[in-house]
């Protein structure tokens, strides 16, 4: 029998070609006929909620998926054709990290601290507390005087802060500190008894970085920003991780090596015998 492949990848300008370099024609259809093989378990990672991750969907015509990681990292979903469905297993992990707390209470913790707006419902969940700040903040200090308050309370939390430009607004969430892409896929991993041996990674930002750069077979696809590039090939070098990481180019297949041309031709790369599930009825 096939042995079992696990593809996780990354949504935005990874599998979705919503940035600026271009598409290959065929790349999408040939990504969706070997995600379609029965030995393939397909899981999207990615900083949206369920409702924009669903939208994704639906615009770019995406397959189905097993199982999503969203909302960065905080929650793993198994979908079926019945909808989705949370796994608890996941919450349970990470939730040691806030030490007994959950959202309302973080949020409450926060509260004499200036600067701090909350986002929409939304793009808030049990383990993810999301604020918009100003730009113009002396973020430093903001930091520094919630770091001091999870100390206080020996909350292991992380505090990830992002710029949204086309709003002009920053953007900070508060997530358990194992609640990370890496960890999620490694969990994901282990749950469903997938090895490096047979599980790909593929993505093109920084924030894939820990999992670009760690013992999982992982692909940057080609349209990644040479200064990601250069971060991935020195961090793989540090962590003595330089065969786990492969670095599209383009030419499989006759493509690009961007978006989902990547992904496929990183796969090929660690496994060549899935080449021949790569193909079309056209």
């Amino acid at each position: 029998m096939t042995e079992r492949l696990l593809i996780c990848t990354d949504l935005d300008r990874t599998l979705l070609p919503n940035g600026s370099a271009p598409e290959s024609a065929s790349a999408r259809a040939l990504f969706k006929a070997l995600t379609e093989r029965a030995e393939v378990v397909l899981a999207y990672v990615s900083g949206r909620h369920k409702a924009l991750v669903e939208q994704a969907m639906a615009d770019y015509r995406l397959p189905r998926p097993d199982f999503v990681i969203g909302d960065v990292g905080t929650s793993i979903y198994a979908i079926t054709a019945d909808g989705w469905r949370e796994w608890p297993q996941w919450a349970e992990a990470i939730a040691p990290d806030w030490a007994g707390r959950e959202h309302d209470d973080m949020r409450r913790l926060f509260e004499p601290l200036a600067g701090l707006t909350l986002q929409e419902s939304a793009k808030q969940n049990r383990f993810k507390l999301s604020y918009y700040v100003p730009i113009e903040i002396d973020l430093p200090r903001l930091l520094a005087a919630m770091r001091d308050l999870l100390t206080q309370q020996a909350i292991r939390a992380d505090l990830i802060y992002s710029v949204d430009e086309a709003a002009n607004i920053g953007l900070l969430d508060v997530l358990p500190a194992s609640a990370t892409k890496f960890h999620a896929i490694e969990f994901l991993m282990r749950e469903l008894g997938f090895g490096i041996e047979n599980t790909v990674f593929a993505g093109d930002s920084g924030n894939d970085l820990p999992v670009l750069t760690s013992p999982i077979r992982s692909v940057l696809v080609a349209n990644a920003s040479d200064e990601v590039r250069k971060q991935a090939r020195e961090l793989a070098r540090q962590h003595s991780t330089d065969s786990a990481l492969y670095l599209a180019k383009g030419g499989f297949m006759g493509m690009n090596g961007n978006y989902s041309a990547g992904i496929l031709e990183g796969v090929a790369h660690y496994l060549p015998h899935t080449e021949q599930w790569m193909k079309t009825d056209d």
